[in-house]
């Protein structure tokens, strides 16, 4: 088996801006990220169809013996699902609401059948799953349904485990708090009555930390002393939290390590929110969030009253910084000044409002690899190439 996890365009597109640097499939919903998902379940390791300068950094690899099952990334599969595609025979594939969710296209490369379309489809079974499952379709579905991924991923990876045993300084409440190896908890209070904890390996939480499930912290992550938690939150890897935090997701390698609320938000990796940065996340009114769109180039509804930010990869706010509700903060942008910031601003933007200038991708370089070797990676010529293109790609947005 050959698993390649393919981008459906117009959910890419929607998903902005935290797909202009990664493939749908490596976007952390749960505890885990929808690769880890599919990999961990179906066993084998992935490669992916995606945009072409992604590409190099997240390669396809076509297997001409083998069955090459392709799988929508915006889906997160579950124990019916996975029965559902393991069954499929060669050039039989899976759809939901007239959308494709798997495929298994035998020895044949479907990616050069896609791409010229004129032999799609040909001798192609189409079939109907009869599943229930989380698909991301917005930004905003990652917050949304988040809760119900922290469970389904703590229900697969701690079948039959057993967790590292507490010490008697924390105060438990309900059953389903998993800790794994290396993992460091004291004084703390979690609450697993409405949602299970998860603790990642050689994570740590400090003292005084108040935690309610569905939570999941991930591997060497970090809750300083004092953290408040509310259910539906993921602390990705390498991340440091602190403050008041309620149904967010930090993606990975991102701090908001002092107080100041952040909530019903996502955050892509590298991200840093200055001390007191708060975000609201329910207008006056009451009323529905709206939520500006890349696809749109225009606000967006959300059908939410409450919805918060949504920072893409490498962008930083400074200390003080007030979020208004429903903002969009681009890639490698940094976002300081007095007031409310507007409700969207683009990537690789150096300050808000009309004093605004651009981030030149030199000057960002610079600091990606500074925060890159503080963490003992290279901000290589890849990852180069990416930034570079996504300055161009997002041109339009900005007043360069």
């Amino acid at each position: 088996m050959n698993l390649i996890l393919f981008d459906n365009s117009i959910i890419r597109e929607n998903l902005l801006p935290f797909t202009f640097t990664r493939p749908v499939a490596d976007i952390r919903i749960g505890i885990l990220s929808i690769r880890e998902k599919w990999e961990k379940r179906m066993g084998c390791i992935s490669s992916t169809y995606t945009e072409d300068y992604l590409q190099e950094k997240f390669p396809r690899m076509y297997n001409p013996v083998a069955d090459n099952i392709w799988i929508n990334s915006s889906v997160c599969p579950n124990d019916a699902l996975i029965a559902e595609i393991k069954s499929l025979k060669s050039r039989e594939a899976l759809y939901k609401d007239d959308e494709m969710i798997a495929l298994n296209a035998g020895n044949v490369d479907y990616a050069g059948l896609e791409k010229d379309k004129s032999d799609w489809g040909k001798g192609i079974a189409r079939l109907v799953s009869s599943s229930s499952f989380i698909r991301i379709v917005n930004t905003w579905d990652l917050f949304k349904y988040n809760a119900e991924a922290i469970r389904e991923d703590y229900d697969f990876l701690t079948r039959n485990r057993k967790s590292q045993l507490l010490s008697r300084t924390n105060t438990v409440l309900g059953k389903e708090v998993f800790v794994e190896e290396g993992a460091r908890v004291e004084c703390a209070i979690l609450n697993a009555e409405n949602g299970p904890v998860y603790i990642g390996k050689d994570a740590e939480v400090m003292e005084g930390s108040l935690i309610r499930g569905p939570f999941s912290l991930g591997e060497h992550a970090t809750l300083k002393m004092g953290t408040k938690i509310y259910g539906g939150t993921t602390i990705g890897p390498h991340c440091k939290a602190g403050g008041e935090i309620s149904n967010s997701i930090l993606f990975g390698y991102s701090n908001k390590g002092h107080d100041g609320f952040l909530g019903n938000s996502v955050l892509g990796e590298w991200c840093n929110l200055g001390a007191d940065t708060n975000n609201s996340n329910l207008k006056n009114n009451y009323g529905e969030v709206k939520l500006y769109q890349y696809r749109q180039k225009a606000m967006t509804g959300t059908g939410l009253q409450f919805c918060g930010l949504m920072m893409g990869d490498h962008s930083k706010s400074g200390i003080n910084t007030m979020f208004n509700t429903g903002t969009v903060v681009g890639a490698y942008a940094n976002v300081f000044g007095g007031g409310f910031p507007p409700t969207f601003i683009p990537d690789f933007s150096w300050g808000t409002g009309p004093d605004a200038e651009t981030y030149r991708p030199d000057k960002a370089k610079e600091v990606a690899a500074r925060v890159y070797e503080r963490r003992g990676m290279a901000f290589d010529d890849i990852e180069q190439r990416i930034l570079d293109h996504v300055f161009e790609l997002t041109r339009n947005f900005r007043k360069d």
